[in-house]
Formats: structure tokens, C-alpha cells, sequence
């Protein structure tokens, strides 16, 4: 079973996976990082240097090999990743896929500081996240089996609306749910 996140830049879906996959007891795999592994650098660096026509066949490369590794795990992808039809068909064919809903608002807050991502290094960023929300909301809600609005919650209660979520679908047993409640976090 692989559990994919997916979501605009700064939506928590590193910080919500990493926290489902503990729960889980399954192991949290995210593109970014496994993007930055192969080549050795940062995407800020590799995108500034090769653009981002090269970061996204890169982006659809890895995403396609992740999605057939053995085993269970919890996978976050880039904020972009859903651009491109062939990733959301891969994603919404190969894993249950829930959206991290967040308003280009609520993102802007949590983002005002960060230098990290590319696409928001910008003379208006609030103005750049409500033109990628634009274009990718109704692509996060076709890629997706359940959309969750991430709104006010904390961290532990997103994890625990999207369990919930996942096994009212009779995605996750209710036992392995209730096993992980109060259940001292695993060692990365």
C-alpha cells in the first residue's frame, strides 16, 4: 500500500507524511529528497542551472520509480509534480492519493520567509501562489481519492483526520490504526 500526499508548496505534506508513516509504522519516502539524492545538489540550485522543463522530466523520472518499490510506505511529493498527466495518472493508479487543501492565504503566511523554493522567489509571492493554486487546485482534485482541508488543524490533527479518512474507506485496518494511538514513535 503506498499513501501519497499531494498539495501546493508549504502544505504540510513532508510534515503530515513523515507523522502518518510513523503512525503506520511505515516508512515515509519523499520526491523531493530522493530528487536532491540523485543529483547531488539542491532543486533551487538544479533548477536555477537547468530550468524547469529539466527539473520536471527529472520530477516524472523518480516519482515513476518510486511508485513501483516493494513494500508499504508514505510518499510526499512536490508541489508541482501533478502538472503533468502521465505523474497524475501514475499516482492516482499506484496509490490512494489524498490533497492537502490549503489556501494560497493561509500558504503565504507559513512561506513569507522562505528562500528554498524556486517558483516563489518573486517580486509578489501571495500573488504567485494564487496563480499556482489557480492552475493546480482542479489538477490536486482530479490526481486525488479524498482531499483534506488543512485550514487551522495541527500537525497531529491532520494525521489523524486523514486515518480517519483512509479507514472509514476501508483503506487502513481500524486495528492498525488504534495500535499506533499513544504508541511511542519508532526511531528514524
Amino acid at each position: 500500500m503506498i499513501i501519497s500526499l499531494v498539495g501546493m508548496p508549504g502544505g504540510g505534506k513532508s510534515t503530515v507524511g513523515r507523522q502518518m508513516a510513523r503512525q503506520l509504522g511505515m516508512r515515509f519516502v519523499d520526491t523531493d529528497t530522493e530528487i536532491e539524492t540523485r543529483l547531488g545538489e539542491s532543486i533551487k540550485s538544479f533548477f536555477d542551472r537547468s530550468g524547469e522543463g529539466a527539473f520536471r522530466d527529472l520530477e516524472s523520472e523518480v516519482l515513476a520509480e518510486v511508485l513501483t518499490r516493494e513494500g508499504e510506505f508514505v510518499l510526499a511529493t512536490g508541489g508541482g509534480i501533478v502538472l503533468r498527466d502521465a505523474n497524475r495518472e501514475l499516482l492516482h493508479r499506484h496509490s490512494h492519493v489524498l490533497y492537502l487543501r490549503s489556501t494560497p492565504e493561509e500558504l503565504f503566511r507559513r512561506l513569507r520567509h522562505d528562500t528554498q523554493r524556486p517558483l516563489l522567489q518573486v517580486r509578489d509571492p501571495l500573488g504567485k501562489l494564487r496563480e499556482l493554486y489557480q492552475v493546480r487546485n482542479p489538477l490536486y482534485r482530479r490526481c486525488a481519492h479524498f482531499v483534506l482541508e488543512t485550514g487551522r488543524p495541527s500537525v497531529h490533527g491532520l494525521v489523524n483526520m486523514a486515518l480517519m479518512q483512509l479507514e472509514l474507506a476501508g483503506i487502513i485496518d481500524p486495528e492498525r490504526v488504534a495500535a499506533t494511538v499513544g504508541a511511542e514513535e519508532p526511531k528514524p
